[in-house]
Parts: C-alpha cells; sequence; structure tokens
C-alpha cells in the first residue's frame, strides 16, 4: 500500500486530545500544508485563523460544543468575493477551495501523529460576532488539533463497497 493510502485508511477523528501542546514546528507545517492546497484557477479565497489559549477556546465554546479539549484549533474561512465562479451556472468556489484547504490540514495533522476532526457544526455568525476579525470570510469548519488521547470510534472502519461508490461509464 502506498504512503497516502495508508495515511487516508490510519486518519480518523479524533474526539479527546491529551494535556500537551502542539509545537510551533507542527503548527508552521500544518499552516504551510493549509497554503499549498490547491484551488479553482489558483485564486486561494480562503483564510485561516489559529485560535490557541484558553481564552480564545473558552470564546470558541460559546458557538460549538465540540472542541473536544483541544488546545488549538484552526478556522478556516471562504472569501466568495475572491473565488472563480462556474460561468454555466455561477456556482462559486470559494467553501469548495475551503474545504480543500481543510483536508490539507487534516492529513498533515495525521502525519504528524496529531489528532483532528472536521467540525461544521458551529453558530457562524456567532463565532463572527465574537471573533470580528473573521469579518468579510465565511467560516467554513474548525479543526480541534491536538495529541489524541483516543483511538478511532466503532464505525472508522465502515465504508461502502467500491461497486458501491464508483460507476464506471
Amino acid at each position: 500500500m502506498g504512503n497516502f493510502l495508508k495515511l487516508a485508511r490510519e486518519r480518523y477523528s479524533c474526539r479527546k486530545f491529551t494535556d500537551s501542546i502542539v509545537s510551533e514546528a507542527d503548527l508552521d507545517a500544518l499552516l504551510e500544508a493549509a497554503r499549498l492546497a490547491p484551488s479553482a484557477v489558483n485564486k486561494q479565497p480562503v483564510h485561516i485563523w489559529v485560535l490557541r489559549g484558553v481564552e480564545a477556546i473558552e470564546k470558541l465554546k460559546q458557538v460549538t460544543d465540540y472542541t473536544f479539549g483541544a488546545k488549538l484549533v484552526i478556522v478556516v474561512g471562504a472569501k466568495p468575493d475572491e473565488a472563480w465562479v462556474r460561468k454555466y451556472d455561477g456556482k462559486n468556489g470559494a467553501e469548495i477551495d475551503a474545504a480543500i484547504v481543510g483536508t490539507h490540514i487534516m492529513l498533515e495533522a495525521a502525519s504528524r501523529g496529531l489528532g483532528t476532526t472536521w467540525v461544521g457544526s458551529f453558530n457562524p455568525s456567532k463565532l463572527v460576532e465574537l471573533f470580528p476579525e473573521m469579518a468579510g470570510s465565511i467560516p467554513v469548519v474548525l479543526f480541534p488539533i491536538g495529541h489524541p488521547d483516543i483511538g478511532p470510534g466503532p464505525r472508522h472502519d465502515e465504508r461502502k463497497s467500491i461497486d458501491d461508490l464508483v460507476t464506471r461509464l
């Protein structure tokens, strides 16, 4: 199995972290992975906020119940005004590009032995109210990140078969 498939298979949504702090070197690598993510027409219509420290995490808990004890949360936002727009139907690609950035963050975290999970359950307007620096972007996803304190959940290995997932035309 190739290294990427091994990483994809072993990565899981971590919902409990130790008290260990994520190093600056690891954080820098996560942010570099995000920076290198592809985007439509390379417009890069995203912004990232790093929430670290008790005050920031306590504020974040006002908008989501899903921080899982992480001491570091990365927020990825989309900037629709800067995005490529599909000419056929006007589909704006900003949130898709933000999702690609988020995937890079998740996979880089896993490659470094860190845990994270994709959190979409949050109040975006309240988030922007509490963190006015986020105004002008649409918060898309939160990533609590840390050193895992538990392994994968019982449903981790449940996957559709290739036949159920793919239609070859």
